[in-house]
């Protein structure tokens, strides 16, 4: 059996059913509920080990008045039938591509390894949240069974039982670990007067969990929210279905028969011979001939050695065309005017133009506007595979990676040296490679990625403007982040900043936080309380 399923009474399935499409798959959509309960089931649904159905029955359902929905996907739900009506007609009479942009779907997609989870997370027009290796342990157990993917075709193989006992040891081993930091933590970080025993013990296991996450291979299974679009699903699909992971192809078919359930008129072009079979079989193709090329070029070509962060391409002439792009929506010349004046103003002038946009900034939400997306960074990024799953969530970016493997070696967290278990963190990286090893050999690169532990890095490239700049890199840096993302972009703004020269841009990110934290949760954990504490009237 490949996913595990829940049990539920005979009381708790009659209320699912209202709510869920089905009871028993890890693929399932919400219905007949307001978007605010949906938005705040996804919410709680990224800090539980609960899953979406059981965290519906025991937080949410005793609120929902059941009175005047109808039961499940079956019935007509509220106004749906009319609404599939008038979307069918659009739809298939005009042919208006922008009419599935009108109609979206909660999904929740469970049970799914850490490389599915970044493919279904690479699309820009959805929203996602993705259970936390922060915040949830993984050693407990789904069905007896540690958590993560065991791919058919090694199961049926003579790899089999190799391949599950290694992962088992991974797990094992994380499981030991863990417990360890704890106490190492306990010790190193006594609780500070003032703070309560519960944000103390947060704080404690997010330290903990950063540390020893990196132990955990990509196969480990997570719970991924989403909310899109038809139109977005459907990119999402064709993706899917072309890619060469059996275990994405198959996820992409159980989500297919589920979003039928509730936007059927969107999603009819994805398995029509001349619509959907024709672009994926395209996709397909595409990448199959892409790789041949690059391994016909670049034959045994090694990397050569680079820092975690390049800087590898921008504009030197990127504040000037800013600062046009600036004046352009205050006046009526046109831009190239704007930037043949931009270029003889005085350096006072260009500060007080920039500081007229960009302003004090209450906080770092505070944001200018589409100006600074008139100039690009691309950087080449060399981070461990946890700090890059952070990092992939950044959508408005372009970002590519490539295929995970040990080729780049791994991290090792300070507090890994710090509670004395180098050894034993070397001892699994080492036996996380031999699994890789042996799987490549016989199954491929794609599927051997599952076998590779999250401590060891990925190579991946992020385009951005300004803009995003701003945000990614103030966000990133903050204090309650985890230090291998910090550093990855507290380089970046010391790149924009001295390599593409661009210091005023730089100035303006006045968020950047470049502080040393040794318990990187306990602010933010204390601001939470006193939120708590104000909302509760004590």
């Amino acid at each position: 059996m490949l996913y595990a399923s829940e049990t539920f009474t005979t009381g708790e399935a009659e209320i699912l059913e209202r709510y869920f499409t089905n009871l028993d798959r890890p693929v399932f959509a919400l219905v007949n509920l307001p978007e605010v309960v949906k938005g705040a089931l996804f919410a709680r649904y990224s800090r539980t080990h609960k899953s979406l159905r059981r965290l519906f029955l025991d937080e949410f359902a005793d609120e929902i008045d059941a009175e005047g929905h109808d039961a499940g996907p079956g019935g007509s739900g509220v106004g749906l039938s009319r609404a599939e009506a008038l979307y069918d007609k659009v739809f298939l009479e005009y042919g208006d591509d922008s009419v599935a942009q009108l109609g979206g779907v909660h999904l929740a997609c469970e049970q799914a390894s850490n490389v599915l989870t970044k493919v279904l997370e690479w699309g820009r027009l959805m929203a996602y949240l993705e259970q936390s290796t922060r915040y949830i342990a993984y050693d407990a157990r789904l069905d007896g069974r540690y958590r993560y993917w065991r791919d058919p075709s090694v199961l049926d193989s003579p790899l089999g039982a190799r391949y599950v006992g290694e992962m088992d040891a991974l797990f094992d081993a994380y499981a030991a670990a863990l417990p360890k930091v704890m106490d190492w933590a306990r010790e190193r970080f006594p609780k500070e007067p003032g703070d309560s025993d519960f944000v103390w013990r947060q704080t404690v296991k997010a330290k903990a969990c950063d540390a020893v996450r990196g132990m955990l291979p990509a196969a480990s299974l997570s719970n991924v929210g989403i909310f899109g679009t038809g139109q977005a699903y459907e990119a999402l699909l064709l993706r899917m279905r072309a890619h060469p992971l059996p275990e994405v192809r198959r996820y992409a078919q159980m989500i297919l028969e589920e979003l039928r359930q509730v936007i059927p008129s969107f999603l009819k072009r994805v398995d029509r011979e001349d619509r959907g079979v024709a672009w994926t079989a395209y996709l397909g193709e595409r990448r199959a001939m892409t790789e041949a090329m690059a391994a016909h070029l670049l034959g045994d070509e090694e990397p050569e050695p680079r820092p975690a962060v390049t800087l590898v391409d921008w504009d030197p002439e990127g504040e000037d065309k800013v600062l046009a792009a600036i004046l352009y929506s205050a006046s009526d010349l046109p831009e190239d005017q704007l930037f043949a004046r931009v270029r003889k103003l005085a350096p006072e002038e260009r500060f007080a133009l920039l500081d007229a946009y960009v302003g004090e900034r209450g906080n770092r939400r505070h944001k200018p506007g589409r100006a600074f997306e008139r100039v690009s960074y691309r950087f080449d990024v060399l981070a461990d595979y946890g700090a890059f799953r952070d990092l992939q969530r950044h959508r408005p970016l372009t970002l590519e990676w490539q295929t995970l493997s040990p080729a780049h070696g791994y991290e090792t967290p300070d507090v890994i040296a710090d509670a004395r278990m180098t050894e034993d963190w070397g001892r699994v990286m080492a036996d996380s490679a031999a699994t890789w090893k042996v799987l490549e050999e016989h199954a491929g690169r794609d599927v051997a990625q599952c076998a590779v532990s999250m401590a060891y890095k990925i190579r991946f490239v992020m385009q951005m403007t300004a803009r995003e700049a701003m945000h990614l890199i103030e966000l990133r840096s903050s204090p309650q982040g985890h230090p291998t993302y910090r550093r990855v972009a507290q380089a970046m703004h010391d790149l924009i900043d001295k390599t593409a020269g661009h210091r005023a841009i730089a100035a303006t990110m006045r968020y950047v936080d470049f502080s040393d934290v040794d318990l990187e949760r306990l602010e933010a954990e204390r601001r939470a309380e006193a939120k708590r504490k104000a909302a509760q009237g004590g």
